[in-house]
């Protein structure tokens, strides 16, 4: 693998993983910053460590590998959309969590019913 297409695939893992570091890589592929290294220094990582993290990820291994199609890109920003809210929700206290659900369980009640609409406005004749 040239260094390049290398550093390319360890931006690919950075991006599905959510890491800003190589420390925070190496954690996440749950290995040792040295064992991060020693790839970096090789321009190697092992394949099915790449599998798995495609796998874990929902995204085609080309992808990560070499780079074709940006599927995994919008797993990757999905991701780190579920993690931010997350962050946020744990943040706020139990009555504002609970306020939150309930308009979420209104949010999707309007939706259902929006779309029971729909489909009764199908069956009608035209007037």
């Amino acid at each position: 693998m040239s260094s390049h297409s290398f550093a390319s695939v360890l931006a690919r893992l950075k991006l599905l993983t959510l890491s800003k570091s190589d420390v925070q890589l190496a954690k996440a592929l749950d290995v040792s910053p040295q064992t991060l290294s020693s790839w970096k220094a090789r321009d190697s990582i092992p394949y099915s460590l790449c599998v798995d993290i495609a796998q874990r990820h929902g995204c085609l291994l080309d992808w990560l590998l070499l780079g074709e199609r940006d599927d995994c890109k919008a797993v990757a920003i999905q991701n780190s959309w579920e993690s931010d809210m997350l962050i946020r929700l744990r943040g706020l206290s139990h009555a504002d969590r609970q306020s939150v659900l309930l308009h979420i369980e209104d949010k999707q009640r309007i939706r259902e019913l929006e779309h029971q609409l729909q489909e009764l406005a199908k069956r009608m004749p035209c007037a």
